[in-house]
């Protein structure tokens, strides 16, 4: 995406339900209510899922990630995001 390109004329990355993984520590920015400014809301490789998809400024998606082990819903952008690929192993034998 070129600078000039507003993330919001394509298709959000990442589907509600989808399993992400953080790619970086999000702290409190003020944004959270019960935390102080600057409390870690999620490190680094925590798991989530995606919750809801909102906009920020007009220009940018804002996904909503339900962290399940802390029970935070933390909002996150695109970049602080990667997709988590699920295998499904079969256990099913062939008779």
């Amino acid at each position: 995406m070129q600078r000039d390109e507003l993330e919001l004329n394509l298709a959000p990355v990442f589907e509600i339900g989808e399993k992400v993984r953080l790619r970086k520590l999000i702290k409190n920015d003020g944004t959270f209510p019960g935390k102080e400014v600057g409390a870690v809301l999620a490190n680094k490789g925590d798991i989530g899922y995606i919750a809801s998809i909102g906009t920020y400024l007009q220009s940018s998606y804002i996904y909503a990630v339900h962290f399940l082990e802390t029970g935070f819903v933390v909002g996150c952008q695109k970049k602080e995001l990667e997709s988590v690929e699920e295998t499904h192993e079969s256990n099913v034998t062939d008779e």
